[in-house]
């Protein structure tokens, strides 16, 4: 409650921006990817659903991950009370930004549904499945970057770079199936994809080809949160007073 009433205030329409700043996003790269991307005629897909379902990915990794860099320093003073521990300061802005992204997700699709903008999904327990391995890996992500960066402050600095250069290779803007083989192959080490693809597999059924692997994606998840979660072991005993 502290992290929302600190980051989005108490006036104006306050926490509703937890869901509304994403959703502000995602609308406006749906209208110019609509307007300059003609997926639906060379494709037989939805233009607009391609860009909600590309993009809400991207926010959920990219600001869950984000958030989660120097959380601890701003908030020191709460490490005083008996109850709050560093990895608390991480836990919440995770929640924080899987809650908001996945609100901004429901309402949009919800919303452009009733318009007749966009189809209905085709597997829903599919797409929650993909979405939820994307969050896993989110938090996961997020306690270690978020760990590294308060050990220094270049991973903060190098972080953001990085995010925008793993776009390309995010599978938000191409499935994977339009891409060369040899390519596809190589893009498809990172798990992002593989959530991405299942993510997508839900929403359009049978109308494009997926390529995704479960199992590898849920070993490197597996992985990236014990490392996550060592370096949250580390941060709590640095920072935390005695």
């Amino acid at each position: 409650m502290r992290e929302i009433l600190t980051r989005y205030g108490r006036h104006n329409i306050g926490f509703a921006w937890l869901f509304g700043e994403p959703m502000l996003f995602t609308v406006g790269v749906m209208a110019l990817w609509s307007l300059f991307h003609d997926v639906g005629a060379a494709h037989h897909i939805s233009a607009p659903a391609f860009a909600l379902t590309g993009y809400s990915t991207v926010l959920l990794w990219r600001n869950t991950i984000g958030r989660c860099t120097l959380a601890v320093q701003p908030n020191t003073a709460l490490l005083y009370h008996r109850f709050v521990r560093g990895t608390d300061l991480f836990l919440a802005r995770i929640i924080l930004e899987v809650a908001g992204a996945t609100m901004s997700l429901v309402v949009l699709m919800l919303f452009f549904m009733t318009l007749g903008v966009i189809p209905a999904p085709h597997d829903v327990l599919t797409m929650l499945f993909g979405w939820g391995l994307l969050a896993w890996y989110s938090a996961a992500m997020g306690m270690l970057i978020g760990g590294l960066s308060e050990c220094s402050e270049l991973i903060e600095r190098l972080w953001h770079p990085v995010a925008y250069f793993q776009l390309p290779i995010s599978g938000a803007m191409a499935f994977a199936e339009w891409l060369p083989e040899r390519l596809r192959n190589v893009i498809m080490y990172f798990p992002v994809p593989n959530c991405v693809e299942l993510f997508r597999e839900g929403y359009f059924g049978d109308t494009f080809t997926p390529h995704y692997d479960i199992p590898y994606t849920v070993t490197v998840i597996v992985i990236l949160t014990w490392l996550g979660l060592v370096m949250m072991r580390y941060v709590s005993k640095r920072v935390e007073p005695e």
